[in-house]
């Protein structure tokens, strides 16, 4: 949670100590031992705590292999700032470091770790963005680039977008609740899908109700989306 993973609310404060110590047991704290060598600390905001990458190997024992993409995606994510420049120096964590918290030594939930290294990609701004993808996946729909600038013919920038495939001129738009309650944030997207439009694409704006609903519509629409562009099942 120190570190903005999507993790939820859980009740209790996690605290670790390097063997041999013991850990401690007391009310409301989760005690657990580590090996030394299967750690990296760092330092935030004046908390000493285990790295982004130790942390996410660390949760291979209690995450399932969903969740562990989801907080994966969020650790690899290069956020943007306001006008679409990325800001590499904000990233909590490479891939590489992710597959080296794997490597340094046997832990718990090893197999899970090296399950969803395979599916972490960067470019995933949210967990609803990541369940998408990899339901995409599933229902054989192609790989998607994530976190693409859109330009017009002269090289201006008219957006990023979250999801796309260029190829077919189809783009996936994933809103949130602040999409419909900012008023600035809803003319932006007016602006930006018409530009979008007016370059060709199809955009396909998607809910975490068409995600995650009783009835998740989000692959079918795109897939709707894609074959009226040309994709066929198993083919270009």
């Amino acid at each position: 949670m120190l570190w903005g993973l999507p993790l939820g609310h859980g009740d209790d404060l996690d605290v670790a100590v390097a063997a041999p110590h013991r850990a401690p047991r007391r009310g409301g704290i989760r005690g657990r031992q580590v090996m030394p060598e299967l750690v990296m600390l760092r330092e935030l905001d004046g908390f000493r705590l285990t790295s982004p990458a130790s942390t996410w190997a660390m949760l291979g024992a209690r995450l399932s292999v969903r969740s562990l993409v989801r907080v994966g995606d969020a650790i690899v994510r290069v956020p943007r700032e306001r006008g679409g420049h990325r800001r590499d120096d904000l990233q909590l964590a490479s891939l590489a470091r992710l597959e080296a918290a794997i490597a340094v030594g046997r832990r718990p939930g090893v197999a899970r770790l090296r399950e969803a290294i395979e599916m972490v990609r960067v470019g995933s701004a949210s967990p609803l963005e990541t369940d998408f993808r990899l339901d995409a996946a599933a229902d054989g729909l192609p790989e998607p680039e994530l976190d693409i600038e859109i330009r017009d013919a002269r090289g201006v920038l008219l957006g990023v977008t979250e999801i796309g495939y260029r190829e077919y001129r189809v783009l996936v738009e994933i809103e949130g609740d602040h999409h419909r309650t900012s008023k600035e944030q809803w003319n932006r997207d007016i602006e930006k899908y018409a530009a979008y439009v007016a370059q060709g694409f199809e955009v396909v704006r998607l809910t975490g109700a068409h995600i995650r609903g009783p009835r998740p519509t989000a692959t079918a629409r795109v897939r709707e989306a894609l074959v009226r562009h040309g994709w066929r099942l198993g083919g270009s």
